[in-house]
């Protein structure tokens, strides 16, 4: 069976919206995906402020961004067949939202963009709210890729993923996944105190110097303590800035030591899991492009050989995900693990607005 898909991923760096149309391909239990087109739509500022900024708009505020942010991504949608010429090829659309809000521990976890919005304006349908069954089931709604893992990427041992958030999964057969520490959402806005949007190639930081003192009290940081499953919101980052700024470094220093810092706790998060024989991780997010932090992690890893793939692949993985959670909520079959999330049973998230296809 072949789905033809459009995955919709706005992830927590706020880097943009990365849309992909993927070819998902089911022959007998034994999946593969083939990324037709891709791109990375930028936020505009005023919209990336207003996301950045959801959580603490009032509830008439918040509504009216969630049902404009659903337009919006139905109209870059429409731009986006329009421009590829996939007019009657798409079957439906899987859109992840973009997360405002984040504490399972109360059982709420928010991303927003409309998905009747989504579906009024492209006319096909949309799915949307792929976290909220998880959440509802007592899990973290988080990660929620290793799904996709498990059954696009189970020739690798693990899989990494630096968006703004580093996360990681276990790609056994029941996955563990979970998030381990900020990434870009670190590194990018260090890099943009000195007028660059990120740190390209990691140049700045390998220029800096790892200051032990802060360091040590990044690594200090609760969350660093607890066990999985476990899962971090976006607003965690301040944090880390808040122990930084104190600091008094500049900006290179800062940035060489957050690097530090991320290998540090990605090297502590895969120990428990690594075998003597070598093994393979996948690297994927944007973070997968700067060299000097991949340098750093292979660093801090013997017997496990990263693999970076193509760009496509690195830019784009995570709306392949969106995509295959969508094709496996219209097939109403499980797309969230609770050997990941922590959630009373496996589940199938996600809610269904039907278009006019």
């Amino acid at each position: 069976m072949i789905y033809n898909v459009i995955g919709l991923m706005s992830g927590s760096s706020l880097d943009g919206l990365d849309i992909a149309f993927v070819e998902i391909t089911d022959m007998r239990n034994d999946w593969s995906f083939d990324i037709k087109v891709a791109d990375c739509i930028a936020f505009e500022d005023t919209l990336k402020q207003q996301l950045r900024n959801a959580a603490q708009l009032s509830v008439p505020e918040y509504l009216n961004l969630h049902t404009a942010f659903g337009k919006w991504l139905g109209s870059q949608v429409n731009t986006f067949i329009d421009q590829n010429e996939l007019h009657h090829k798409v079957h439906f659309i899987a859109s992840h939202g973009h997360t405002v809000f984040h504490e399972p521990h109360k059982g709420t976890s928010v991303q927003i963009g409309d998905g009747a919005g989504i579906a009024a304006i492209t006319g096909l349908t949309a799915i949307t709210d792929l976290r909220n069954m998880d959440v509802a089931l007592g899990g973290q709604g988080a990660p929620i890729v290793p799904m996709a893992d498990r059954m696009l990427f189970k020739e690798y041992d693990f899989c990494l993923n630096l968006g703004g958030i580093a996360n990681l999964t276990v790609n056994t057969e029941h996955p563990i996944a979970f998030d381990i520490c900020p990434a870009n959402q670190l590194l990018d806005f260090y890099a943009q105190q000195l007028g660059h949007p990120y740190d390209a190639h990691g140049a700045i930081a390998r220029q800096g110097t790892v200051h032990d003192g802060l360091l040590a009290q990044l690594n200090a940081l609760e969350y660093y303590q607890v066990n999985a499953p476990k899962s971090l919101a976006n607003d965690y980052t301040a944090q880390l800035h808040q122990l930084a700024d104190s600091s008094g470094l500049a900006a290179a220093d800062i940035l060489a030591t957050y690097v530090a810092h991320i290998a540090q706790q990605i090297q502590k998060a895969i120990a428990p899991y690594q075998q003597e024989a070598m093994q393979k991780m996948l690297v994927t997010g944007g973070g997968a492009l700067n060299t000097y932090l991949v340098e750093c992690i292979q660093a801090h890893l013997n017997n496990l050989s990263l693999v970076v793939p193509e760009d496509s692949i690195v830019m784009h993985k995570e709306a392949v995900a969106m995509a295959l959670m969508g094709v496996l909520r219209w097939r109403e079959e499980t797309n969230v693990f609770a050997s990941v999330t922590g959630a009373s049973r496996n589940s199938i998230g996600g809610a269904v607005w039907l278009g006019n296809n």
